[in-house]
């Protein structure tokens, strides 16, 4: 190492031809430009560390997948349960000045998951890594963005039961305050633990990035939906891009934009947490083919529900596609009972099972996404490529 770091001269002189007429004056020039590049290299590599990946359990495959695009190894790691279930993990290589990303998704067992994401991020940090990066395909309690009015201040069944019993109304109004804000506490909680970058994909709430104090990389689908849609829905050009609720407004019409067709949305009303009241659809899909697009889908209520009102409203085909598919509960009953032509979904949650017991869901695979966001992180360069294109 330089005692002293290349200026932007210097730099520029570690390329510059050599040309003299005085042969010893020439190889002069030639060993300082050699002094002065290798120089450079070192300050480059000092500034750039060998990067590592590891994985975690929830989806070990999608971390395999990233890796094999980025032609490396997946790092060695070991996790395991006590008898008293807790969660231990141990780094089985050295991440010493090192460029460490992990892979850890939040999907499965949720909270096991986010505390062994935790705990591989603290163990890498305290083993000296130069950077950590925590890749979260899917951000765990992105849900709870805010404080939710569903607390206990709609006038639902469970509200008119408790009032019989001579509850105080005035619940109904303070219920919200008392709500958490868990993707905030998700967000100190990686924050604390030592991650210096979050790279994640189509958060519930783009607002979920200023709950950090950290660089956060939210990735959109939405090149690879598209990509999807031309090659494999044939009549495209007369479809309408549909959102099952007023939130997903911007996202449909930013899709529908970029394919030049039409978009519509719907408006539901919940009577409580995961049950839809009513439905009332907002623009013509009579004769179109209706895409329905949503960042998750959990119990498929919703989507269900939209599907059954465009085909009353006249839809000829629906197809519904969502970034993160979760298919928990009555979900793939539900999608096998309904109407879709096909529930196509990214791979940023395992699939597997979902589509062994479900021939109508799909997936994309967005895993060149997500190594192509590390390759770029780690070189220094800019990842707005992927928010409008594809990496082959």
């Amino acid at each position: 190492m330089p005692d002293k770091k290349c200026t932007e001269n210097e730099q520029n002189d570690c390329v510059m031809p050599v040309r003299s007429a005085n042969p010893i004056r020439a190889r002069s020039l030639i060993r300082d430009n050699l002094e002065k590049q290798a120089g450079c290299l070192n300050l480059i590599h000092s500034r750039m560390p060998n990067i590592k990946v590891f994985s975690g359990t929830s989806h070990p495959d999608l971390a395999q997948r990233i890796v094999d695009r980025l032609g490396i190894d997946l790092g060695k790691v070991v996790t395991k349960k006590f008898s008293n279930l807790e969660t231990c993990v141990e780094i089985g290589e050295s991440v010493r000045g090192e460029d460490v990303y992990i892979v850890q998704s939040g999907s499965g067992e949720i909270n096991d998951n986010l505390m062994e994401l935790l705990i591989m991020i603290n163990a890498c940090k305290i083993a000296s890594a130069s950077r950590v990066t925590a890749v979260i395909p899917c951000f765990p309690y992105a849900r709870q963005d805010k404080k939710d009015k569903l607390a206990g201040s709609e006038d639902n069944a469970e509200s008119k039961k408790l009032a019989k019993k001579n509850y105080d109304w005035k619940f109904r109004a303070n219920a919200q305050s008392r709500a958490p804000i868990s993707a905030k506490l998700v967000a100190n909680m990686l924050s604390v633990a030592g991650a210096d970058h979050i790279i994640t994909m189509d958060l519930h709430a783009s607002q979920i990035q200023g709950f950090f104090d950290i660089p956060v990389d939210n990735l959109y689908a939405e090149p690879a939906v598209l990509k999807w849609i031309k090659e494999n829905i044939p009549e495209w050009k007369n479809s309408i891009i549909v959102s099952p609720d007023a939130g997903g407004a911007k996202r449909v019409t930013s899709i529908a934009d970029r394919l030049n067709v039409e978009f519509a949305l719907i408006h539901k009303e919940r009577k409580k947490a995961n049950e839809v009241a009513s439905m009332v659809l907002v623009g013509d899909v009579k004769d179109k083919i209706a895409i329905l697009v949503d960042d998750m889908a959990d119990t498929c209520g919703t989507i269900v529900h939209a599907a059954d009102r465009l085909v009353e409203a006249g839809a000829t085909k629906v197809y519904a596609i969502l970034t993160h598919g979760i298919f928990s509960g009555p979900a793939i009953s539900r999608i096998n009972n309904a109407c879709f032509e096909a529930v196509v979904v990214t791979n940023t949650i395992p699939q597997d099972g979902h589509m062994r017991d479900c021939p109508k869901i799909q997936c994309i695979d967005v895993s060149m996404m997500f190594a192509e966001a590390v390759r770029r992180t780690h070189n220094g360069e800019s990842v707005s490529y992927l928010f409008s294109n594809v990496p082959y």
